[in-house]
């Protein structure tokens, strides 16, 4: 439970609300032939679904039971922090971070990292939690305790309260996410904020689930988004010198690893 609290846990089932993300994924980047970084990639579905878009999609984790998951995808997985991405510059078409720079230890320095491996004119798209959705939905730390749920208002409190009941995670305002991309050799394409799928609660109450999500994704469209889910942010890598070593060859190298441990597994079993 600790480890959720600090690192997050990745989705175990995809739903509709992964659909729609991957959509903006696809709408932000060329995937087809690209060459893309999944960050902080969990279990790697959303490089599973790149991979299948016809992308190259290699992912870090520093999870390692979480790796291996994303191994049984076929998605060759460094273990790396966001902070130091074992990658030569210029490497990549494309980087996601999907729900990741609120639990590294340095954000600032894992956003440098992302424009540092991209090429030029290759794009980064980042989700974090938005600072003004009116549930914190990592849990809270309460009395030393961790208590895992849905906590109203816990982010409208000032930051000497907030961080008290929720330092094990951070969450964004508009501005706080673009600053940490300020003097970066980038330029941001999109920022935006979205809604929740639902897919719990149409679950449970099929007819409010639908209720809500539509009318929830029609507040995309007007000022009320700002007290959406997660930010959507793009950028894009701006005066790139010309590659050094491509990420498709990096990911060629990882995913022969993985076939090799894939085989000495069996062999061994």
């Amino acid at each position: 439970m600790a480890q959720a609290a600090s690192r997050g846990m990745p989705s175990m089932v995809w739903r509709a609300g992964q659909d729609r993300r991957m959509a903006m994924i696809a709408s932000a980047i060329d995937l087809l032939s690209a060459c893309v970084l999944d960050i902080g990639c969990g279990l790697g579905a959303y490089s599973e679904r790149m991979t299948q878009a016809g992308a190259v999609a290699i992912g870090t984790e520093i999870e390692l039971a979480r790796a291996a998951g994303a191994l049984e995808r076929g998605i060759p997985v460094a273990c790396a922090v966001a902070e130091a991405l074992p990658f030569a510059d210029c490497s990549f078409d494309a980087v996601l971070s999907h729900e990741v720079l609120e639990h590294v230890a340095d954000d600032r320095l894992a956003a440098q990292e992302m424009a540092r491996v991209l090429r030029a004119g290759g794009r980064a798209v980042v989700f974090v939690p938005n600072r003004w959705w009116p549930f914190e939905t990592h849990g809270v730390r309460w009395r030393g305790d961790y208590r895992f749920g849905n906590f109203p208002l816990v982010n409208y409190l000032p930051d000497v309260l907030r961080n008290r009941l929720a330092p094990h995670v951070r969450v964004y305002t508009g501005a706080s996410l673009r600053q940490l991309f300020d003097g970066l050799p980038v330029g941001i394409t999109v920022s935006t904020q979205i809604f929740p799928g639902f897919d719990k609660l149409l679950l449970r109450r099929p007819l409010f689930g639908q209720l809500a999500r539509r009318a929830l994704y029609a507040l995309e469209g007007t000022p009320a988004r700002r007290l959406g889910l997660s930010h959507l942010m793009v950028v894009e890598r701006t005066g790139a010198p010309a590659a050094g070593s491509s990420g498709e060859q990096a990911a060629l190298g990882l995913a022969g690893q993985a076939e090799e441990e894939r085989e000495a597994s069996g062999s061994s079993g």
